[in-house]
C-alpha cells in the first residue's frame, strides 16, 4: 500500500502535467490563433458516412473542353464563263473554303489558376488586381470536368510537444450539399471523454468554378478551468471584416485557415504537374489578425505509413517559419491513391512546440454524392 510521501508525490506529479497541459490552452493555441467575439455558428450540414475509401490510382485531371470550330463556309459553285470572256488558264477548283478570318486564333498554353512562381512587382504605372477582375479562365476550365468528392471524414491521432509530450486527437470534414460547402476541423488534447483542451474551426462557403468561395470561418477554443474563446471571420463580398472590426480588401481566391487545405486538393487533382518537386503555390489567407499571401513550396515524395499499409505522398511545406508574426504553420503530406488528402499535418509553433496529425484509418465517406 503506498504510504503518504509516495500519494503526495504522485499528485504533485498528476499537477504538474494538468498545469502542462493548461498552459498549452492558454498558451500555445489560442493566442496564436486570435482573439475575439462570435455569434453562432453555422449548424452543420446533415451528413452520414457510410463507405470506405479505398486506395485507388489517382484520377485523371479533367481536360479542358475545346472551342468549337467554325462550320464550313458553303461557297457557291465556279460559274462558266461568258461566251465573250477569255478563257482562264487554271480554272479553280470548285471545293468548300473556310475564310481564315473565321479561324479562331491559335490556343495558348492554359496558364495555371494561380501562380506557381514568384511574380515580380508590377509596373508602377500598371493598376493592382483587385476582387472584381474576372475568374481565371484556366481555372474555370479544370473545375468544368472536375466531380467535387462526396462528403469526407479522416480521423487523425495527435502527438506532440509542448514543454512535454502531447497526446490527442483530431478529426477532419469535408462536408457538401449542393453548392454549400463546409470545413469543419476539431483538435482535442487529452483524453477523448475529457479533453483538457479542445479547438474547433469551421469553413462555410460555396462552391464555385474556382474552387471555394468562403463566407465565413469560425473558431471555438475550450480549455479546462478557462472561458471559452471565440471569433469570426466574414468574407462579404470584396471585403474580408476580421475579429474586432478590422476590414481588408478580399483578394481573389481568398481562402481561411480550414478550406485551405481543401483548396489544394482541388488544385492537386485539377492540375497534379503542381506537385512536382520544385513547384510553389500561392494561397492568399484571412487569419485573425491579417489577410496575406502564402507561398506552398512542394518538397517531393515521401513514403509514409497508413492503415492501408505504406502510402506515397508529396510532401507540401509552407515557406513561412514557424512563429513568424505569431502564425502557426502547417505543413502537409497528401496522399494521391487517396484522392489528394492530407494523410499527415503537422502544425507548428517553433521547432519545439508543435502538433503531428497522422491518420489513424481510412477515410470515411458518404454513400451519396450530394
Amino acid at each position: 500500500m503506498a504510504g503518504p510521501r509516495h500519494r503526495g508525490r504522485l499528485a504533485a506529479l498528476a499537477a504538474v502535467v494538468l498545469l502542462v497541459h493548461l498552459w498549452l490552452a492558454s498558451g500555445f493555441l489560442p493566442a496564436r490563433l486570435g482573439e475575439g467575439a462570435a455569434d453562432s455558428p453555422p449548424r452543420r450540414l446533415d451528413i452520414r458516412f457510410e463507405r470506405i475509401l479505398q486506395p485507388s490510382a489517382p484520377p485523371a485531371a479533367p481536360a479542358a473542353p475545346s472551342p468549337p470550330l467554325p462550320r464550313p463556309r458553303r461557297v457557291a459553285a465556279w460559274p462558266e464563263p461568258a461566251a465573250s470572256a477569255p478563257a482562264l488558264a487554271e480554272p479553280p477548283t470548285a471545293v468548300a473554303q473556310v475564310d481564315q478570318a473565321e479561324l479562331p486564333p491559335p490556343r495558348e498554353p492554359a496558364p495555371v489558376p494561380l501562380p506557381v512562381t514568384p511574380m515580380p512587382e508590377p509596373a508602377a504605372s500598371a493598376p493592382p488586381a483587385t476582387a472584381a477582375a474576372p475568374p481565371d479562365a484556366a481555372a474555370s476550365a479544370a473545375s468544368a470536368g472536375f466531380d467535387w468528392p462526396p462528403s469526407t471524414r479522416l480521423s487523425y491521432r495527435v502527438t506532440g510537444n509542448y514543454r512535454g509530450p502531447v497526446d490527442g486527437q483530431a478529426q477532419v470534414e469535408w462536408l457538401r450539399s449542393g453548392s454549400h460547402y463546409q470545413v469543419m476541423m476539431e483538435i482535442s488534447i487529452g483524453p477523448a471523454f475529457a479533453p483538457l483542451v479542445r479547438r474547433k474551426v469551421i469553413s462555410d462557403g460555396e462552391i464555385t468554378p474556382t474552387g471555394l468561395y468562403p463566407k465565413r470561418y469560425d473558431e471555438e477554443t475550450r480549455a479546462v478551468l478557462a472561458s471559452p474563446r471565440l471569433l469570426t471571420i466574414f468574407l462579404d463580398g470584396d471585403r474580408v471584416r476580421l475579429p474586432g472590426g478590422i476590414e481588408r480588401a478580399r483578394p481573389l481566391g481568398v481562402q481561411d485557415s480550414a478550406s485551405q487545405f481543401v483548396q489544394l486538393t482541388w488544385l492537386f487533382t485539377t492540375q497534379p504537374q503542381l506537385l512536382q518537386p520544385g513547384q510553389s503555390i500561392d494561397i492568399p489567407l484571412a487569419l485573425p489578425r491579417r489577410v496575406e499571401t502564402w507561398t506552398y513550396d512542394v518538397l517531393g515524395p515521401e513514403v509514409l505509413w497508413t492503415p492501408a499499409g505504406p502510402v506515397d505522398t508529396v510532401h507540401v511545406k509552407p515557406r513561412r517559419e514557424a512563429g513568424t508574426g505569431g502564425d502557426l504553420t502547417a505543413e502537409m503530406w497528401v496522399a494521391p491513391t487517396l484522392q489528394y488528402l492530407p494523410v499527415r499535418i503537422l502544425i507548428r509553433q517553433s521547432a519545439e512546440t508543435y502538433l503531428d496529425l497522422n491518420i489513424e484509418k481510412l477515410p470515411e465517406q458518404a454513400a451519396e454524392r450530394r
